[in-house]
C-alpha cells in the first residue's frame, strides 16, 4: 500500500479526503494510474491529456521530488508516501 497525501486545495476532488490509499507501488506512474481510475477528477488536476505531470504540480515520494528521481519512472515502494503539491503562484 502507498499513500497519497493530498493537498488542501485538491481534496475538492476526492471528496475532502487528505489522504488517499493505493494498492499500486513500483512506479509513481504505477500510483497515479491508480489514483485515476479511483479518483479521475484529481487525476485530470495532476496529467495533463498526454499522461504527464502538469508544470505547475509538484509530487514528492518519500521527501524526494520525484523530477530528480525519473519523473513518472520515479520508483515508489510498498509503504511509500507521495505527497503532491500544486504550485503556488503570487508576488
Amino acid at each position: 500500500m502507498v499513500t497519497v497525501l493530498v493537498p488542501g486545495p485538491l481534496r475538492g476532488e476526492v471528496g475532502g479526503a487528505a489522504r488517499l490509499t493505493v494498492r499500486a507501488h513500483g512506479t509513481l506512474r504505477d500510483v497515479l494510474d491508480e489514483l485515476a481510475d479511483g479518483w479521475p477528477r484529481l487525476s485530470r488536476r495532476l496529467r495533463d491529456e498526454r499522461g504527464d505531470l502538469r508544470r505547475y504540480v509538484n509530487v514528492y515520494v518519500d521527501g524526494e521530488d520525484c523530477r530528480q528521481a525519473g519523473g513518472l519512472a520515479a520508483p515508489v515502494r510498498p509503504g511509500a508516501e507521495v505527497r503532491v503539491l500544486p504550485s503556488v503562484a503570487g508576488g
